[in-house]
């Protein structure tokens, strides 16, 4: 009787659930059939089974996370699931549904029961004053994934939030999450840490666990997130839902990625790897609108690959959909006091001309000035330029724009025997949309304009500048309308090969580009970026290895950017960084040989600046 008991406890609390709390039933569309779910089919076949899961059977299986702070309400989400594998919903019909069970090499027929989840978030770890609570469902139809909009929250304040099993004592680990200040609030201080490219199969995700255990910074930025690369034999290109749920899946049981979620709200956009590899409007390097590769893809069109991959990043990450009718919109912004305006953009799948594609690099490189060719289409080109007009005219103090690829331009005459080299995958391939964003600062005389870039696997930091249009004074900085800052990766790959070897191909790029004034390209790792009315300050952090899961970085370089003077303060980086190389100062090169029996790093040279926690 025991069991009968549980199930009647918990439907007379899932009384009160709702179909619509649990976001990802309406996101990313209703409106679209090969995204749309029909929620009131699926409430009706829940009410004709009349029984719900025992709470024993279901485990928060991927922690919890947040996302998208408002003033007044945060995006929380988790996953609670009868089984570790991904639902694959989008290839049979009503539920019924094969499921993989890596473990016991069986399939399991999944259930239409829905799971009924409570939630509660706080002002204290023990919820002695409670801000919202409420209850959803969540069934195997969005792969068990539950993603709420807590509400009547106070601006930048921290919170603590759980969520339960309805009527058990089932509960996720503890969460925390912080709002952003209201549009018009005297905000001193803000910091941010910036990741880019984790790539599962190529080491441990230790940067993120490192801002997390230092705690200096309140919310996680993301311009250029997963790498989604196949890590095993089961899955060798991803092309329906479930591929995309199952590696989604298998990138967020990382265990700093976890703490990070966990203790931070993030605020991300995709990359091209999120659906597939140099993506733009008709395709990708490896499915593009031709009848050969829609044959040799199994019948899957780019449209229908792009609308799973888009499908299971909404079901997964804690993000807001800003406008229902358009389900690959993904930018948007955030006004974080007077002090800043953070404007998150998506270069890389939103209606972009076509890029490098392996075959074409010949034919892209000649059309790069073309100037029809569109990095982010009309629509969020302007919009992106009325978001940096109504941040000045505002008049909040800072302008950060999050991009997913390197927006200075970046020559390499030692990379090419034919000269000049050119990466036309990232703005240099797109000259007239860079032209266009920078005649609309100098123009516009907006100031205070910082880029945040990733997708390169390397540290930038440059001047941003309109080379061959407006003067430009490289020793001074004077001319410069603005900053890049540009991150290496968490785990994917970078220059290879030794510091000595990845150093040399940076000198050759600070040589080649005047611009440019700190390249590095050795170390895996993040920045954090501390925002005040007077300057940011910028630290770039590098992991001495992501081989094994393990808590240090090296301090790699510092820089400085005042308010109103619209490029890097000089000396740039005091004149001295740890690695890579500067143009003008010197580089330190510590050196750094691992024990294998303690397997701990000896640092025989500025110790002070490698951190152990």
């Amino acid at each position: 009787m025991k069991p009968i008991l549980i199930v009647a406890v918990s439907l007379a609390v899932a009384v009160s659930a709702t179909w619509d709390g649990n976001l990802n039933y309406g996101s990313p569309s209703r409106r679209h059939p090969s995204l749309g779910i029909d929620v009131p089919k699926i409430a009706k076949r829940s009410l004709q089974t009349r029984t719900s899961w025992d709470p024993a059977e279901l485990n928060f299986t991927h922690g919890v996370a947040s996302g998208d702070p408002y003033p007044d309400s945060v995006i929380l989400w988790t996953r609670i699931s009868p089984t570790l594998s991904n639902d694959s919903s989008n290839k049979t019909v009503e539920g019924n549904v094969p499921l993989y069970n890596h473990d016991t090499e069986t399939y399991i027929k999944a259930s239409p029961k829905p799971v009924c989840v409570e939630y509660q978030v706080g002002t204290d770890k023990n919820f002695s004053v409670v801000a919202d609570r409420g209850t959803a469902y969540t069934t195997s139809d969005i792969d068990f994934t539950v993603k709420i909009e807590a509400k009547n929250l106070s601006p930048f304040t921290t919170y603590y939030y759980q969520f339960a099993v309805c009527g058990s004592s089932n509960k996720s680990p503890l969460g925390r999450t912080k709002t952003s200040p209201r549009a018009d609030d005297d905000v001193s201080k803000i910091g941010l840490a910036v990741y880019s490219c984790s790539n599962y199969p190529n080491g441990y995700f230790n940067a993120y666990g490192n801002a997390a255990r230092k705690d200096k910074v309140d919310f996680v930025v993301s311009p250029a997130l997963d790498e989604l690369i196949p890590a095993d034999i089961r899955i060798t290109f991803l092309m329906s839902s479930v591929d995309y749920r199952t590696r989604i899946a298998q990138y967020r049981t990382d265990l700093d990625l976890l703490l990070s979620h966990r203790q931070f709200a993030w605020i991300p956009v995709w990359d091209d790897h999120e659906v597939s590899n140099n993506g733009y409007r008709d395709g990708s390097s490896n499915l593009n609108n031709t009848e050969d590769s829609f044959h040799k893809d199994g019948g899957i069109s780019v449209d229908q690959r792009k609308m799973n991959a888009v499908r299971a990043y909404f079901e997964w990450m804690p993000i807001r959909q800003v406008d229902m009718d358009d389900n690959l919109r993904i930018w948007r912004s955030f006004s974080m006091g007077k002090l800043l305006d953070l404007v998150m953009l998506d270069t890389r799948n939103y209606d972009r001309s076509i890029t490098t594609l392996g075959w074409n690099d010949e034919y892209v490189a000649a059309i790069k000035d073309d100037a029809g060719r569109t990095l982010m289409g009309s629509h969020q080109e302007n919009w992106f330029y009325n978001q940096l007009s109504k941040s000045s005219e505002r008049g909040a103090v800072w302008r950060i724009v999050g991009n997913q690829i390197v927006f200075s331009r970046i020559n390499n005459t030692a990379r090419s025997s034919d000269g000049e080299w050119l990466n036309a995958d990232q703005w240099d391939g797109y000259t007239a949309s860079r032209n266009r964003t920078l005649s609309h600062l100098y123009s516009h005389s907006i100031p205070n304009t910082i880029f945040l870039a990733g997708d390169s696997h390397a540290n930038w930091v440059s001047d941003l500048v309109w080379l061959d249009t407006k003067p430009y004074d490289q020793s001074t900085g004077a001319g410069s309308i603005g900053v890049e800052f540009a991150g290496t990766a968490v785990s994917s790959s970078g220059f290879g090969g030794t510091i000595a070897s990845a150093n040399s191909k940076s000198k050759g790029l600070v040589k080649d580009n005047r611009e440019l004034q700190w390249s590095e390209g050795y170390y895996r790792g993040y920045y954090e970026l501390q925002i005040a009315k007077e300057q940011i300050q910028a630290s770039y952090y590098g992991c001495p290895t992501v081989a094994t899961r393990n808590p240090f970085e090296i301090s790699l370089a510092n820089f400085t950017v005042r308010a109103g003077e619209n490029r890097l303060q000089r000396n740039v980086a005091n004149g001295s960084v740890e690695s890579g190389a500067l143009q003008r100062g010197d580089v330190k090169q510590t050196n750094l040989t691992l024990d294998t029996e303690t397997g701990t790093w000896n640092v025989t040279m500025f110790d002070q600046m490698f951190i152990k926690y």
